[in-house]
This record gives C-alpha cells, structure tokens and sequence, in this order.
C-alpha cells in the first residue's frame, strides 16, 4: 500500500519520537534529549539518544539511526507498510483508503501547494505596493512593524473581485485548481467564478512543514458581514486539524518556550512580537480534539489565554469540558483570563511582555476552572442542594477516561466539598469562604458570587484565607480570581489600555518626596505631557495641594507628609499606592526622600529632559509610521530605523541613570 506524504507528515505530528521509542527503551531526559540503553545491544551506558525537534533517533552503539518507522521496523521486524499501520494505530489516525487513482492525487495535492505559494507572493507584494497603502496604515496602528509582517508573511487582497483570478491565470493556473485550492467562490449560482478574499489583510497559515495551505482575511471596511473570513475546507486545509502558528510554535516549545493558546491571528502576532514564541490559535472555531491533541505534543499543560468577557469565559468552559475525557496523568490544561475589555493584542501594546507574564503566571488549573463554575454563583443552605453539587462534580469526574486521573480528581473535589461545608467556628452548618454560618430556612446558608465575574481591583470577591489543614481552596473564590493584590489592583487589571511608566512615576515622586520643587518649577511641570490618565490627576492634585498650603517654610519632611496627607484625603490614596509599585527599581537615589537637594535638582533636569526628549521622538516614530504605510520607500524605512534609534539612546540613558547612585547616594557625573 502507497502513503501519501501528508498521511506520513501527520502520523509524525501525532506521534512524537520519545513517544515511541519510549514503548521499548526507558529514557530519560538529558537537555533537549533523551537517552537511554541500545535496544539493540547491551550495554551498561547509555548511547541512545532521542531528538524529538529532529524527529529522529541515534543508536551510536550499533551506528543506527531514522524516523519512527524506521524504529519499528527494526525493532518489530516488519516491513513499511505495516510499520505505518502500526503507528497509525497507535495515533488513532485511519489508514487512508486504497485506490487505484491515490498517485494522481498526490501530484494534484503537490500542484496546489505550488498554487498557494504563488497566492502568498501575490498577497505579500500586494501588500508592500501602493495599492497596499491602507492595509499598511491598518497594521501599523495595530503595532505590526514592517519587519513583523515580512516574517508572518502578510498580504493585502484587492478590492477589484478578479485581480488573484488573473494573476494566477497568467502563470499558467487553472480556474479549477484555483477553486479546488479556496481562493475562488464557485458554485451553480456564481456563472463566473472570483475571488474570494476582496479587500482584505492576508494572513497565510502553514502546516507542520511551513506550507501555505490556506488564508485568513481581516476585512478593512467596517460594514463588511464577516470581519474574518478563512478558507474553506480543501485537500489542503482541514481547519480543526491545524493551528495558526503551528510550525513555529512547535520548535519554540522545544526550545523551552511557554505553550500559549490565544483567540485569533493579531493575538498571535502580538504575543509573538511580545517574546511568547510558542503562541498559537485555533482557525476560525472553537477548540478541537485533535487540535488539543497537537498542543499536547507540544506542551504537558498549555495555557489557554481568553478575552476578558463573558464571551472567553464561555470558550474557557466548552475548552475544558472538551479536555476532561481526554486528561492523562500528566496532561492537562491551564486557563488565564485577560482583563475586561481587553484581548492579548490590547494588553501587549498597553504593558508589554510583563503585563502578559502577570497574567500568565496566575492561570488557573482546569479542575480549579471546572470546580468554580459548578460551585460558584449559587445557594447551598440545604443539603438537597449540597447532594445535587456533589452528584455534579461526580458526573464530571465519572468522564475522565484515563482511571489514575479520574481517581485524583474525585479526591480533589472530595476534599474541596469537605472544606467548603465544613463547620464554621466550631458550629454546626456554617460555610467555608465566608458569608455568615448557617441559620436555616429555603434559602439559608451562603449566596455565592454569581458565575463570570471578574474582580475588578481586587473585587468584593476576595479569596478568603485558608484554614490550617486544608488543602483547597474556599467556594468564595471566583472563576478567575486575581491571586495577587497589586495585580487585582493595578491599572492592567482596571480595563486601562497603559499602565503608569516608570518616567512618569519617578517624576511624581520627586514631587511627592520634595514639593519645594515646585517653587521654582511649578510652570514646568503644569506643561509636562503625561500619557496616563493618573499621572494626570495626581499632577493637578499636588499642584492644588501645593497652592493651598500656606506653610512652604516647614521642613522638607514636614512638606512631604503633610502634602501625602492631602492627597489621600482628597481620596487618592489607592493613585499613591499604585505610583509606588509602577516603580520596579531602588536605584533612582535623587528621587527618594534622603537625597541632598543638589541630588534631587540633578535627578529632577535629567528625568525632565528625558521625559520631553521622548515625547517628542514618539510623535516622530508615529508621522514615520504614517509616513511608511503611504510610501515604503528606502528613504520613509531609513527614517523610521533612525527615530528608533533615538529612541533606542534615550532609554538607554534613562537605565544609566537609574543603575547610578546606589552606593554612594551620588549621581555619576558624566552620565
């Protein structure tokens, strides 16, 4: 029997190496491999070595080596075909169905891998022409730099409904293969067929050799139905059988990289841009087995990132009820939530790659998920309703296929039960988490948060603390609970779209620390450009406070603690709070309440200079932005490289000024 190439590719992204030679060979982990004893000679050393990202193993005892199939075949004595079954077995991948027309398939397949390419090109030069000029402006604002698109190779579609149908045709492309690959509507109702992206961003997708097998398309106009349209099914393309991102993805998670799961291209993109190498998103639907099934090959547990709405709250569910069955020991999920109102594009642009690691590093376990939203939102004050969470969970743990992990998963909620209804105080009734013990009547015991709720700033919902002895957490906890403080009460977390910069936060302070400052720089710093929000209502209640104090001859102390003082009365005290985590280093000695004034007056004209200096250069980088999406000529790309540059130098002084001063309480001179 014949196996087409793609049949031989998939088994191979269903199976990785380690997995099958590890049926045979006990291996351990040694870096980025694995090793263990020849199955084909003794020996006391280990010399075999596994490579997964090479998809191959190495017997350097007995001098073999190859793929999966040549393993079984030399362990198993059996010959291809039957090496392939084997494995396809083991996948749980059906073995295609012989027939007498499976080679002319195969070369039809091979054309319309060539089609698709030539599609991209197009696509890409469409992009980088005049023609392209608002999709460029459109990635622009989206914070996609030119170098970014070149290395997910977007494109742009004409508007014009026959522009792909022609170049093509002038290659020597047939209509058929066009349609057979999904770049042209045809049907019985479309006498001629056209193209079916038309004004459209282009973002290729590849398969697990980096292939363009389809196209996803972000419509410019704004009344447009569908705002994304991907390509249909083709030979090609299976869209729940592949993941944006994939090829990449899988040698970054290799390479040690995070597993992360986003909704859409951009999202991709932007976590990408962000340092999250290992990010991928599913194509146009929900979540699938077998896409689930790639991420596991990737990663134990991959983190499932979702909007902050109750729209990825319900895809963090319907994820979770898809992975349950399927959960093997070791195998799992975690699921992290953005804040409301944002998207991982949102939170990159606004905070960075910091922002997303806060985020990241409290996503929740997938019992954890799935135990909140059974328990969360309702009234437990009898024990019928007691009985029905319980027969709740029970049914969820009942699906889990794999026996160890269903057994773990009983204990687990077992133990969440017994500490959620376990007496309060010492009396009779009461309730884990909070709320007040049991008083009887139909409606009695704890009302727990409502299912979906997000705390915002911390919330009314915050985790109560843990009795000594138990070993889970109370039923007050919402689906997806801050776990730290700062987090729930910082500006990311608060829907803004920027976080306070560390400039401006130092500024402040040197205000906050030493307000006789503004004796002599008070018309400065009415004219300083803030970019947030709290920089400027902090600013205008300093200046205030500052006005209405008739005592500028007390001591500098004094001035600080009493101009502190004002300002929490004014009811900013939670601003102050927040003024001082946006401060993530202890260097800046001029900015701190013990520095001589001659510190604090250098510190204050180079944090100044600065500020403006890089308002100033960021207006600049945004008219070569502007400039570059109009006209991507040398001279608009050497413009924008020069302003970033600048850029570049400008926070590159700003960290010599803040690595300076820490020991002798002295700025360096020449910085």
């Amino acid at each position: 029997m014949r196996f087409t190439p793609q049949f031989l590719d998939e088994l191979k992204a269903r199976l990785t190496v380690s997995e099958v030679v590890g049926r045979r060979v006990k291996l351990k982990k040694a870096g980025r491999e694995w090793k263990g004893l020849s199955p084909f000679q003794q020996e006391k050393t280990p010399s075999f070595f596994v490579n997964d990202e090479k998809q191959a193993w190495f017997d350097f005892s007995s001098g073999k080596n190859g793929s999966i199939f040549d393993f079984v075949m030399q362990t198993d004595g059996v010959d291809f075909p039957e090496a392939v079954e084997r494995l396809a077995a083991m996948a749980g991948l059906p073995l295609p169905a012989a027939t007498p027309d499976a080679a002319r398939q195969e070369q039809r397949r091979r054309s319309l891998y060539d089609v698709m390419e030539l599609a991209a090109v197009y696509f890409a030069d469409n992009l980088a022409s005049r023609a392209g000029a608002r999709a460029r402006g459109y990635l622009t604002d989206r914070g996609m730099l030119p170098s970014t698109q070149v290395k997910f190779r977007l494109g742009y579609a004409s508007p014009d409904r026959f522009a792909l149908k022609e170049h093509l045709g002038k290659l020597g492309v047939s209509v058929e293969s066009m349609v057979e690959a999904g770049l042209l509507s045809a049907g019985d109702d479309i006498p001629v067929p056209f193209d079916k992206f038309r004004d459209r961003v282009m973002f290729p997708i590849t398969d697990i050799r980096g292939r363009v097998i389809a196209f996803g398309g972000r419509a410019l106009e704004k009344d447009v139905a569908a705002k994304y349209l991907n390509s249909p099914e083709t030979p090609l393309f299976h869209k729940g059988d592949n993941l944006y991102n994939y090829a990449t993805a899988r040698k970054a998670a290799h390479d040690g990289a995070s597993v992360i799961v986003v909704e859409g291209y951009v999202d991709v993109i932007a976590m990408v841009t962000s340092g999250f190498n290992a990010t991928v998103a599913p194509l146009g639907t929900a979540l699938t087995e077998n896409q689930l099934q790639l991420l596991w090959k990737m990663a134990d547990e991959p983190i499932l990132c979702f909007d902050g709405d109750r729209a990825g709250q319900k895809a963090a569910y319907r994820a979770a009820d898809l992975a349950l069955p399927h959960l093997k020991p070791g195998k799992s999920l975690r699921f992290a939530l953005l804040p409301e109102g944002q998207d991982p594009d949102d939170l990159a642009r606004a905070g960075g790659r910091l922002a997303i690691e806060e985020v990241i590093g409290i996503a929740r376990p997938l019992a954890d998920l799935l135990w909140s939203r059974e328990a969360e939102g309702g009234s437990f004050g009898t024990p019928e309703r007691r009985a029905a969470l319980e027969a709740r969970i029970n049914e969820l743990a009942n699906g889990i296929r794999d026996e160890v992990v269903r057994r773990y998963y009983r204990q687990d909620w077992a133990e969440r039960l017994r500490a959620a209804f376990a007496p309060a105080g010492g009396f009779g009734g009461g309730f884990r988490g909070g709320g007040g013990g049991y008083r009887g009547g139909a409606d009695s015991g704890r009302r727990f948060p409502p299912r979906g709720g997000f705390p915002q700033g911390g919330g009314r919902f915050a985790p109560q603390p843990r009795q000594a002895g138990l070993s889970s957490p109370p039923l007050g906890r919402g689906p997806y609970q801050v776990a730290s403080p700062d987090l729930a009460s910082s500006p990311i977390m608060r829907g803004q779209r920027s976080a306070l910069s560390r400039r401006e936060a130092l500024i402040l302070q040197s205000l906050l620390n030493h307000p006789w400052l503004l004796h002599d720089h008070l018309e400065e710093v009415a004219a300083l450009e803030f970019a947030h929000p709290e920089a400027h209502r902090l600013r205008a209640a300093i200046i205030a406070a500052f006005a209405a104090d008739h005592h500028h001859g007390d001591d500098p102390a004094g001035q600080s603690e009493k101009l502190r003082a004002d300002l929490a009365k004014a009811g900013l005290s939670e601003q102050l709070q927040r003024l001082e985590r946006a401060i993530t280093t202890q260097a800046v000695w001029g900015a701190g309440p013990a520095a001589a004034p001659e510190d604090v007056l250098s510190t204050w004209q180079q944090l100044v200079a600065l500020h403006r200096q890089s308002h100033s250069l960021l207006r600049e980088l945004k008219d070569a932005e502007l400039a570059l999406g109009e006209d991507g000529s040398e001279a608009n790309v050497a413009w924008l490289r020069d302003v970033k540059a600048r850029l570049s130098e400008v926070e590159g002084t700003e960290a010599l000024i803040e690595g300076f001063g820490q020991s002798s309480g002295r700025f360096h001179r020449s910085v």
